[in-house]
């Protein structure tokens, strides 16, 4: 990124009119900023997650609107979650959920598919 960019009332739900595609099944992205460190919005349709996986540098994902659950507990609205280099967990959103994320470098898939 080499530019400033901006994007308006975001927290305000700015974010459902943004183009999202296909990342894994049942999650959609929808990519900020690429490069390192990787800034994204992340769309979970009910029931959906990511298998176990760690990270190699530091993960922040902020939960935009519904919920999702990994080893460390229930995130909903408004949590802000903070995976430091080392660690290691699975998603899954029940009810579905959009959170923006920000990653330092790509995770580590360990299991699933």
């Amino acid at each position: 990124m080499t530019e400033a960019y901006s994007f308006p009332n975001l927290l305000s739900g700015g974010w459902r009119n943004m183009d999202f595609g296909p990342f894994r099944d049942g999650v959609e992205i929808c990519r900020l900023a690429e490069g390192s460190p990787e800034v994204a919005l992340l769309r979970y349709a009910p029931g959906a997650s990511v298998p176990l996986h760690s990270h190699p540098g530091l993960e922040v994902v902020l939960v935009l609107e519904g919920a999702q659950t990994d080893e460390n507990g229930r995130h909903e609205t408004g949590a802000l979650v903070l995976n430091p280099p080392g660690t290691q967990h699975s998603v899954q959103s029940d009810v579905g959920c959009t959170v923006l994320i920000q990653w330092e470098r790509p995770v580590q898939i360990l299991g699933g598919i």
